[in-house]
């Protein structure tokens, strides 16, 4: 007579865990605390995302803008450039990120209406449609966190059901919008800007760092580009990328056990001495104090 062990594999077999193909990640936007000062980029390089945002805010595209007046569902895509421009001084929601490759059962996520180019991407949410929402984000979160063996793939089915619950929404309008090439050049800045973050272990370190790199990679004079932000957002280059650095160093320092050394290495400082110096001149705080709070 086989042993109980034996029988029991038999009958009921032990699960083989979910296959993980492709990349998923879910992020929560901490709410912004102090004026805003200008359109903030989201990170889009290589991945399809599913955001919700909550506060009045305006989506920029190359030739139109669409208005947020209270909270929104925004669909983007890896092809169509655009930045978000908000109004008050506090915001909050989350977006989720998927490649291709997470989807493989699917086909292309370009088939979908909501991840074509110049296709409806914002939609409009009540309080019940913005509680369903952000109820799927939280399952996200919790699937995230969880060891279930599966759970790729009911973060695939969740992914799914805000696809299609955005795709039965009424778009919001869009209005067209004419920028001259400075406000053009802004915006290419700030999507190149975007394309740095987050850092992580897919993208472990900033590509580009100083003005004279952004310059380089938009093919203009650093004097010019320089010009065009303090005409557009009212900054300089420099002076927007440290801020996009400081955001992202409190982030990693926050919610990473990452040395001090590699968050340096990773933000583009050449000796750790320098960005404890520049974390220290924006925050009064040095890294270390910080992570400890």
């Amino acid at each position: 007579m086989p042993s109980p062990s034996t029988t029991a594999d038999r009958i009921a077999p032990k699960a083989a865990p979910a296959v993980h193909a492709g990349h998923f990640n879910v992020y929560e936007i901490e709410p912004f605390d102090r004026e805003p000062k200008g359109p903030l980029p989201y990170d889009k390089r290589d991945f399809y995302k599913v955001t919700v945002l909550e506060g009045a805010s305006r989506m920029l595209y190359a030739d139109r803008e669409v208005q947020v007046d209270k909270q929104a569902l925004v669909f983007s895509n890896p092809l169509e450039p655009y930045c978000w421009e908000h109004f008050k001084s506090v915001h909050k929601g989350h977006y989720a990120i998927f490649n291709d490759a997470f989807f493989p059962e699917y086909g292309s996520l370009a088939r979908y209406p909501v991840f074509q180019p110049y296709q409806d991407h914002v939609f409009g949410l009540d309080d019940e449609q913005l509680a369903h929402v952000k109820d799927l984000f939280r399952r996200m979160h919790a699937e995230m966190r969880s060891d279930y063996a599966f759970k790729y793939d009911l973060l695939r089915s969740l992914c799914q059901e805000l696809m299609h619950f955005g795709m039965k929404l009424r778009p919001l309008v869009h209005e067209k919008s004419a920028p001259n090439a400075n406000t053009r050049l802004a915006h290419l800045f700030i999507e190149l800007l975007g394309r740095q973050f987050p850092i992580n272990e897919l993208h472990p370190r900033m590509e580009l760092r100083t003005a004279s790199d952004f310059a380089d990679a938009l093919s203009v004079h650093t004097n010019h580009l320089n010009r065009a932000l303090k005409e557009v957002m009212g900054h300089t280059t420099t002076g927007l990328i440290a801020d996009r650095v400081l955001h992202e160093s409190k982030m990693l320092l926050g919610r990473t056990t990452w040395p001090v050394a590699q968050i340096a290495d990773a933000l583009g400082f050449t000796e750790p001495a320098h960005f404890s110096n520049f974390f220290r001149k924006h925050t009064a705080q040095s890294p270390m104090q910080f992570r400890a709070v």
